[in-house]
């Protein structure tokens, strides 16, 4: 016989059917609210962004029009003024020419400023921002020197006026001015149907997204309300139900961990109907044979006494086994080891001295480890002194019983063998068992 110890922890316990109870459908309503939430917060953050990336892309485009309509215009303005000397006549011709092929861009405006008045413009028809005698048009008059950087004019119907101009001259004499200018009124309206667009657009996605997430999150929830189910209908009587587990992912691994749980709790329900019945079946004995002695108890003082030697030894019987039960449930009880460090060379010298006087055997140690352990040294001493006994019930006085310790992948390890009759192959899996 070669047992190894186990710490009292490793005794199955018995544990009360927990009921599992899961509201799917608050769970449903808490994912779609969540999901529903987030998206929400997800369109708030996205339409300013989205307005911002807009404006900032179309305005982008807007000042780069504009400086290449100017420049387009200058390069031309200075290669005629190289070809001829310029007279007011010269200008005038250039302009024209200039007029009759420039076409600037979607509401861009060319507009040519001489002696203090609107020349000409392209288109012919000016918004009302740009007519002459409004507050923009009186600011263009009053420049001299050509703008190098654009310029803002903020006005509430055509928004803002958005402008680069170059100097016209004749004979090195300031003349007027060449304006390029943008109104932002017009792609600004654009940009806001846009932005509404895409608000709306992105509300029809969610809201189709909403609807999907509904009848897929019910979908994914299905296994959670079937564990509901299960869980409610398990009973004593029925502990053999399980979950189906299907696919992977979180939802598979709850399924197998309750199936796992569910065999633990079914292991241990059985094992305490065991221990119920044995606790029975032991304390049953002792009371139908006091009973049944006490019934025919005669008035004979011999038999009386014979009676009551037989009624204290089951008595004394019980009160044993009692104990045993009351030692099974301190086993339970964290302050059950009273821990110390122990010198093991010591410890298997002195518990051999004690073991062989247990009987008339080949007794024999085996221990050639030397070190120092950490544990509780009457219930170690106790339980190895048991397995000596149960060695020498089971052994005749020319057997060997051999007690050890040795360390194996760093654990401390002790045994008791006998060359005796053994333990049925059958039994040995219920070694441990209480």
């Amino acid at each position: 016989m070669r047992i190894s110890m186990r710490h009292p922890s490793t005794i199955p316990r018995v544990f009360p059917l927990l009921w599992l109870k899961f509201s799917a459908s608050k769970t449903h309503i808490k994912i779609l609210l969540l999901y529903a939430v987030t998206m929400l917060l997800g369109i708030a953050a996205a339409v300013p962004i989205f307005r911002f990336l807009l404006f900032a892309e179309v305005d982008k485009r807007v000042r780069h029009d504009l400086q290449e309509e100017l420049e387009t215009f200058q390069a031309e303005y200075a290669a005629s003024t190289i070809v001829s000397p310029t007279t007011d006549e010269a200008l005038t011709t250039f302009i024209d020419a200039f007029w009759s092929e420039a076409l600037p861009e979607d509401d861009n405006f060319h507009i040519i400023l001489l002696d203090g008045e609107l020349y000409q413009s392209n288109p012919r028809a000016l918004p009302s921002a740009l007519q002459p005698g409004s507050e923009a048009m009186q600011q263009l008059l009053t420049l001299r020197e050509p703008t190098g950087e654009m310029m803002l004019f903020a006005d509430p119907e055509a928004g803002n006026i958005i402008y680069q101009t170059s100097v016209l001259e004749t004979n090195n004499s300031f003349r007027g001015q060449f304006v390029v200018a943008h109104l932002a009124a017009g792609e600004q309206a654009e940009m806001l149907a846009a932005v509404e667009i895409f608000a709306k657009v992105t509300f029809a996605v969610v809201g189709v997204a909403f609807f999907i997430a509904w009848l897929g999150s019910r979908q994914l929830l299905k296994p959670i309300e079937h564990l509901t189910a299960t869980a409610q209908n398990i009973d004593e009587n029925s502990l053999s139900q399980r979950l189906t587990v299907q696919g992977s992912g979180e939802l598979a691994t709850l399924a197998e961990s309750f199936n796992t749980m569910m065999d633990r709790v079914q292991n241990a329900f059985g094992t305490q109907q065991n221990f119920i019945n044995e606790v029975g079946h032991e304390l049953r004995n002792p009371i139908t044979i006091i009973q049944g002695h006490l019934e025919l108890m005669g008035t004979n003082p011999v038999e009386q006494q014979e009676t009551l030697d037989l009624v204290m030894d089951e008595l004394n019987r019980m009160g044993r086994f009692v104990h045993d039960l009351i030692f099974l449930a301190k086993a339970e009880r964290p302050d059950f080891l009273q821990l110390e460090t122990i010198d093991l060379e010591a410890f298997m010298a002195e518990l051999f001295s004690k073991v062989k006087a247990l009987a008339d055997r080949n007794w024999k140690l085996s221990s050639t480890v030397r070190c120092r352990f950490v544990a509780d040294r009457q219930r170690i001493t106790a339980a190895l002194i048991n397995l000596a006994q149960n060695a020498v019930q089971h052994s005749q006085f020319t057997d060997t019983i051999e007690l050890g310790s040795t360390i194996v992948e760093g654990k401390l390890r002790f045994w008791v063998q006998d060359s005796g009759e053994g333990i049925e192959p059958d039994e040995q899996q219920r070694i441990f068992d209480r």
